[in-house]
């Protein structure tokens, strides 16, 4: 059996008609940007407070981080969507419940949430490396010179923490967008979820599948690309240079 290659396919009108399969695929791709970025700003918010929690030198808070990072961490990400998705508002109060799942765009809120919880406990363990990674003696300067352990962290452990971890927090957000992926399996039409559309309806899967890889190629070597250009700007001598 041969098979019909049809590259043309990708300016002919979708079944619905509400443009072209390009088209399509470039609003998945937006979707899938924006999805990424929302997730991820939500991943870096919890994951650093999470990673802070676990460099304090109280017992309990770093407990809880790791926890929480086992947590989250050695769960499928597709099972914590189901969760997120199918398992919580059921267990919800019944009105609040039924507004959830009539909520608009609720299966994007969801894979955002879900997705963000997700790389925070990555994140989480990134800070706290960073943050371990620093010579005690930026903590004990803090404290000669009368700043609070708030202010510590704020003026001197994490700016220099955050600038040590920026290679691998480069890595982890190129994983935010390559897990976007995973949220079709809820109905968020993301870029995978258009070119499977486009293969279903047009039986093209080698030209839908093809065009969704080169596009996430191009998105992560722009993200690749920019992030190196910080990442020598923001280079720590001593600790990460060179990398």
């Amino acid at each position: 059996m041969n098979y019909n290659w049809n590259w043309g396919i990708f300016w002919e009108q979708t079944p619905e008609a509400t443009g072209t399969y390009f088209a399509s695929l470039m609003g998945g791709l937006g979707v899938t940007i924006l999805l990424a970025l929302c997730a991820w700003t939500i991943a870096f918010v919890i994951g650093s407070f999470i990673g802070i929690i676990r460099t304090l030198p109280s017992r309990w808070p770093v407990f809880l981080g790791n926890a929480y990072i086992e947590m989250f961490r050695n769960v499928p990400l597709l099972v914590q969507l189901f969760i997120w998705f199918f398992v919580v508002p059921e267990l919800l109060p019944q009105e609040l419940g039924a507004w959830v799942k009539q909520l608009r765009n609720g299966p994007f809120y969801t894979a955002m949430i879900g997705l963000g919880l997700y790389m925070s406990s990555r994140v989480a363990a990134q800070v706290t490396a960073g943050i371990n990674s620093l010579p005690k003696g930026q903590r004990m300067a803090g404290t000669a010179i009368g700043l609070t352990t708030v202010q510590t962290y704020r003026y001197i452990l994490l700016p220099l923490a955050y600038r040590i971890i920026f290679p691998p927090l480069t890595s982890e957000f190129l994983n935010t967008i390559k897990n976007t992926a995973v949220a079709l399996t809820i109905g968020v039409l993301e870029l995978t979820a258009r070119a499977r559309s486009m293969q279903e309806f047009s039986f093209q899967v080698f030209e839908a599948f093809t065009a969704a890889t080169v596009i996430y190629l191009l998105l992560s070597g722009v993200v690749t690309f920019g992030m190196r250009y910080w990442e020598k700007r923001l280079a720590v001598p001593g600790f990460n240079e060179g990398k």
